[in-house]
């Protein structure tokens, strides 16, 4: 396979039932708790099957939450091989620094390879505990708080255990984790733009933060299904895979079935192969048996539900050598599908009583008429029970031959998104201004609807999972805004993007 792309096959071509593939894709439209943003399935190493829901799209990089620990991982593996850090060195070792601070025995014998398998000794996360002893140093409030446990011997997870491993692999090198991992892993997978938030120290978060494409999530999961072998290259050694992919400490306390499989070095192992994944239902899934990646992208509160429905409809799907499966007139049809796929816009009011939002209408205001060349500014203040507390007023301009706008405003920042109608309509925040007038270079879609004095409008911050609910009362100017989801570690609409140079 060339370092650029992934190359594509037919599902029938690689010995996939394209039937059991469409299965899994109305599994993920229809369950409960679940929503999809993209999916790519490989199988021997060839793209059988990808489709983006829009407003979501290939070219978009998507924040990972938890999966950017895989790549963390990575780094770590990369640094190791260089001989920059090894397993069995002490976390202090790396921080001499803090050494007469530190005087916790078990955190003073705290390894590398304890805090790359969520074994630190400490049996609950300590993220919170770690920021209140240092909001702005987590290593040193991380190494201050002492484990209930001698290291290694009980999982639990714990966002700090990765940020040392990561902020050990930036110390070592001199570089942030992207940049380190550029020439490594990005460049040789064709692994185009990325972002990953900071945190107040300047350092790469490592265990979430990381925005990427669903190509970057298949590539890394196709480096790991083929130990560490690229293009003819052994990119990672063979050995840091093996050791990354095995269960190092048991986790059966956990609740969900593929959560209590044990986990090894940021890679959780499952009933069904192992995989990274990240909150919300972001997902590279390996099944070694199968010689098989799956990609997945979302906005999901079940994820559980999302593996239950992968097991159910696509392990079946998958033939072998005595058992062929799937036809090539399957193929087409689910080709067609994945290409035509899109999220639901807002849910307002029925078909019956809803009217359209676009400026060129006889309305271009609900329940005013204005002459062409003329606009009409509205501005709406929050009202109780907003989700959003920073958001303190909405501006929506229209015009009857100019687009109708929304203007969102948080402090001295404003983040601008066009309105047409139900269909998801994208302003990508390139074009928004260079960010010195408080306009955000946030890219955000927008569906919207209305019934009598009520517009109706979701936001979808496509660089993340999450969608905003907007409903404007006219009659009172004032608004709600509701989250879908909650985002995780930022507050500010404005940050809900990939971080940019």
């Amino acid at each position: 396979m060339t370092p650029s792309t992934l190359p594509r096959s037919t599902p029938s071509a690689q010995n996939v039932d394209a039937a059991g593939v469409s299965a899994f894709v109305d599994a993920l439209e229809t369950t409960a708790g679940v929503e999809p943003h993209s999916i790519m399935l490989l199988r021997h190493g060839q793209v059988v099957a990808e489709g983006w829901w829009a407003p979501y799209s290939a070219d978009r990089a998507h924040l990972l939450y938890s999966l950017s620990k895989s790549f963390t991982s990575s780094a770590v593996g990369f640094a190791v091989a260089e001989g920059l850090m090894g397993l069995d060195d002490t976390v202090l070792g790396h921080f001499p620094e803090l050494d007469a601070e530190v005087t916790d025995p078990r955190s003073r014998s705290m390894r590398v390879r304890h805090v790359l398998a969520m074994a630190s000794g400490h049996r609950a996360e300590t993220l919170d505990r770690a920021l209140a002893i240092d909001p702005v140093d987590v290593v040193r409030g991380f190494l201050l708080t002492p484990p209930d446990a001698e290291p290694g011997t009980v999982f639990a997870y714990n966002q700090p255990c990765t940020f040392t491993a990561g902020a050990i692999v930036q110390r070592v090198t001199g570089q942030s984790l992207s940049e380190y991992l550029r020439p490594r892993l990005l460049d040789p997978l064709g692994i185009g733009d990325v972002g990953w938030q900071r945190d107040e120290s300047g350092r790469e978060l490592g265990f979430s933060g990381l925005h990427a494409t669903t190509h970057a999530i298949a590539a890394l999961g196709q480096l790991y299904l083929q130990q560490g072998e690229w293009d003819g290259r052994q990119l990672l050694p063979r050995e840091w895979v093996a050791e990354a992919t095995r269960s190092h400490v048991s986790n059966a306390g956990e609740s969900n079935p593929d959560w209590s499989q044990g986990y090894g070095f940021q890679f959780w192992m499952a009933r069904h192969g192992y995989r990274g994944d990240g909150a919300y239902g972001q997902f590279a899934v390996v099944l070694p048996e199968h010689d098989v990646v799956l990609a997945l992208t979302g906005q999901s509160l079940d994820m559980q539900a999302v593996l239950d429905a992968a097991w159910g409809h696509l392990l079946p799907a998958f033939g072998t050598d005595a058992a062929q499966v799937g036809d090539s007139s399957a193929d087409a049809s689910l080709a067609t599908r994945l290409g035509d796929l899109a999220l639901p816009g807002v849910a307002g009011p029925s078909e019956h009583d809803a009217a359209p939002v676009r400026p060129a209408a006889e309305e271009a205001r609900v329940g005013d008429r204005h002459s062409p060349g003329t606009e009409r500014l509205v501005s709406f203040t929050a009202a109780a029970g907003n989700d959003q507390p920073g958001l303190t007023g909405v501006e929506l301009r229209a015009s009857a031959d100019t687009a109708t706008t929304l203007t969102l405003v948080e402090g001295d920042a404003r983040l601008v998104a066009r309105v047409e109608a139900e269909d998801w309509v994208v302003t990508d925040g390139s074009g928004d201004g260079d960010g010195h007038d408080g306009t955000a270079r946030t890219p955000v879609a927008a569906s919207a609807t209305r019934s009598a004095d009520l517009l109706h409008v979701d936001l979808v911050f496509v660089e993340t999972p999450h969608r905003l609910h907007l409903t404007l009362d006219e009659a009172d100017a004032t608004f709600t805004a509701l989250w879908e989801t909650q985002p995780l570690h930022a507050p500010a609409l404005t940050q809900l993007r990939m971080p940019r140079d």
